[in-house]
């Protein structure tokens, strides 16, 4: 999953794909790379980041949902915890709703993405809220209550992808220990989808301060985390991505060959 923010103050490269037309290309030269799904955000997620408006957000993800459905046959995500905005966007073309508030913020979402038939990510965030001491048993009462809400609406649980939500109201140790334990999370059942990319946390441990210099230590997390069974990874860098997976797979290819002969 390629992220795309059209978004002015993003972390790592808000102010790159402001117009509809670097967006789309810059979308589009991530799919060259080997994005299967291209995740379009008109707001930044970045700790203190300032909010923007329903109408502002839609009128820099529509245009390039729009252009991008005719442009690619990848999938098409929008980064929205904003129904109005989800619904708008899977008019356009959009195939999957990704909410970083996990059905939590807007009361109306979960309606939107059972009525469209959109694909979901229900992603973890300490924000906003009080959060359980134990890192696991935390996204454990989140994303259930998540789920209770997807179920209540009728969203299919073949529809969903969880998403730990790494770096959102987390602190380093938080994050080290929510990958050390990755694996615990396979009990929901679900796919799991990993967005470490440039995180905070990769800097703090790597001493790289600029974001655009934490590709290493994300490649090394998606390394770690494909092995702890993350099957999408939410990246900025598409193409060491696939380098870091091309190299887990294989491990986890022969480990099933050992397995099966055993």
């Amino acid at each position: 999953m390629a992220i795309v923010n059209a978004t002015p103050d993003s972390f790592s490269d808000g102010g790159r794909f402001v117009t509809v037309e670097q967006a789309v290309r810059y979308a589009l030269n991530c799919v060259e790379d080997g994005a299967h799904i291209v995740d379009i955000g008109g707001e930044s997620t970045r700790p203190g980041a300032a909010s923007v408006s329903d109408t502002e957000e839609q009128d820099r993800v529509l245009p390039v949902i729009e252009r991008l459905s005719r442009e690619t046959d990848a999938l098409i995500s929008v980064d929205t915890y904003r129904s109005s905005t989800a619904r708008l966007a899977v008019e356009a073309g959009a195939h999957i709703v990704n909410d970083v508030f996990g059905l939590q913020k807007d009361a109306a979402m979960a309606d939107v993405v059972a009525t469209s038939g959109a694909g979901l990510c229900i992603m973890h965030t300490g924000r906003e809220r009080e959060k359980l001491e134990d890192v696991i048993a935390d996204q454990f009462a989140f994303l259930n209550h998540s789920l209770v809400i997807a179920d209540a609406a009728g969203i299919m649980r073949d529809h969903i992808v969880l998403d730990p939500g790494f770096g959102f109201a987390k602190d380093v140790g938080e994050n080290v220990a929510l990958m050390s334990r990755f694996d615990e999370l396979l009990a929901f059942g679900l796919p799991i989808l990993a967005g470490t990319s440039r995180k905070r946390f990769i800097g703090a441990l790597t001493g790289r301060e600029a974001a655009a210099d934490r590709d290493v230590g994300t490649a090394a997390t998606t390394a770690l985390l494909r092995l702890a069974g993350a099957v999408i990874f939410r990246v900025h860098n598409v193409s060491m991505t696939k380098d870091a997976l091309a190299v887990a797979d294989a491990v986890l290819e022969d480990k099933k060959r050992q397995e099966a002969r055993a």
